[in-house]
């Protein structure tokens, strides 16, 4: 059974100006534009690489701890789950958060930090988001009469703009993005459901690594201390640590419902109806309620001032900077040491984006070894 859609939602079918490709494709009948994009997606080196790549500590840490890959799989989840409810068009979502993160660097923040800290030198940035467009546009090669992924207009646009706005006056090579509206709701929503995922995910992660402390959460994160009183009241006498996963599931569950109810009575107040008028609001609508906001940004600080900055991750984010820093100052002092396929490049891009390119598509594991290569010379 086909779901439902709002006036409001992208319809993707072939008429849909959002399904058009730069290289024409034989139309399938037994799968959507955005399914096919689902499957080239998955189907991309770059996305197997994800489960090399640091989400907030490393593989060599624990198995159990999220990768990329896996934060993005809790993403996806979620990401269905608030469009069905909302009415959008779900296999565009699905699409929008199976790459969402596909242009992140390895190390996680601290790796992207100290990319765009060495670009800065160049008088370039380090922008995941670009990256992304950049690897299903060129760096991908799967087809055998063009570069890319040649994915739908739709799912280009929205990892440009799921998670923030551009000018055109500043990045004018995006402007067929449509810089001057807002993205439709299926990519907004797609920053928020990446929150939920790993504000859930953090504070468990967190907790398993010994970092954090169950009690500590709840004397400072207001939602997870409601969310675990609940759950108290109902299994008297069980461990703190099966509560604690019940209240994180709890928790997820509030936050997804405030996304859905707020951003539905957001496009009820504003009397919106058609996609053209989601796209031209002046705001984005996909947004938590006010005190849910509140909540959210209690419990960001604390992961922040706990978690993300505690000793122990400070030492492998030094580390990270002190790898990704050093390989990239190797490289660009002589880029004749890259692979054939980077050097190519080089009559064409600047070195120092041509070295990042090649720097940011690493996994943890084989920048690790492109270090201890470089330091055995």
């Amino acid at each position: 059974m086909v779901p439902l859609l709002q006036n409001y939602a992208v319809v993707g079918d072939a008429g849909d100006p959002l399904s058009a490709r730069v290289f024409p494709a034989p139309l399938r009948r037994d799968r959507t534009g955005f399914q096919r994009d689902r499957d080239r997606i998955v189907q991309a080196r770059a996305f197997r690489r994800l489960a090399g790549k640091t989400q907030v500590f490393t593989s060599r840490s624990s198995d159990h701890f999220r990768s990329r890959l896996t934060h993005t799989i809790e993403v996806v989840q979620t990401a269905r789950d608030v469009a069905a409810a909302l009415g959008l068009n779900e296999d565009l979502a699905e699409a929008l958060a199976l790459v969402h993160d596909i242009g992140h660097p390895p190390f996680g923040h601290a790796g992207e930090r100290a990319l765009d800290a060495c670009l800065k030198r160049h008088g370039l940035r380090f922008d995941h988001n670009i990256h992304a467009l950049r690897i299903v546009e060129h760096f991908e090669q799967r087809y055998a009469a063009h570069r890319g992924l040649n994915l739908t207009l739709g799912v280009r646009e929205g990892i440009v703009k799921h998670s923030r706005d551009y000018s055109a006056k500043t990045h004018p090579e995006l402007a067929p993005y449509f810089l001057d509206q807002r993205p439709p709701l299926e990519a907004q929503i797609i920053d928020l459901t990446d929150e939920i995922a790993y504000l859930t995910a953090d504070l468990d992660d967190g907790v398993e690594s010994g970092f954090l402390e169950i009690d500590d959460i709840l004397d400072h994160v207001e939602v997870v201390r409601n969310s675990y009183r609940k759950v108290q009241e109902q299994h008297a006498g069980v461990e703190p640590k099966f509560l604690f996963h019940e209240a994180l599931q709890l928790m997820q569950h509030r936050l997804i419902d405030d996304l859905i109810s707020n951003t539905q009575m957001l496009i009820r107040m504003a009397d919106l109806n058609t996609l053209e008028d989601i796209r031209n609001f002046p705001d984005r609508l996909a947004l938590f309620s006010r005190l849910v906001e509140v909540q959210r940004f209690e419990e960001k600080k604390y992961l922040y001032d706990a978690l993300y900055t505690c000793e122990p991750l400070e030492r492998e984010h030094a580390n990270a900077t002190e790898v990704v820093t050093r390989l990239f100052d190797y490289w660009m002092d002589d880029p004749e040491r890259l692979p054939a396929s980077y050097v190519a490049q080089l009559e064409s891009e600047a070195p120092a984006r041509i070295v990042a390119d090649y720097i940011a598509g690493m996994t943890d594991s084989f920048i690790l070894n492109q270090f201890e290569q470089m330091e055995a010379r």
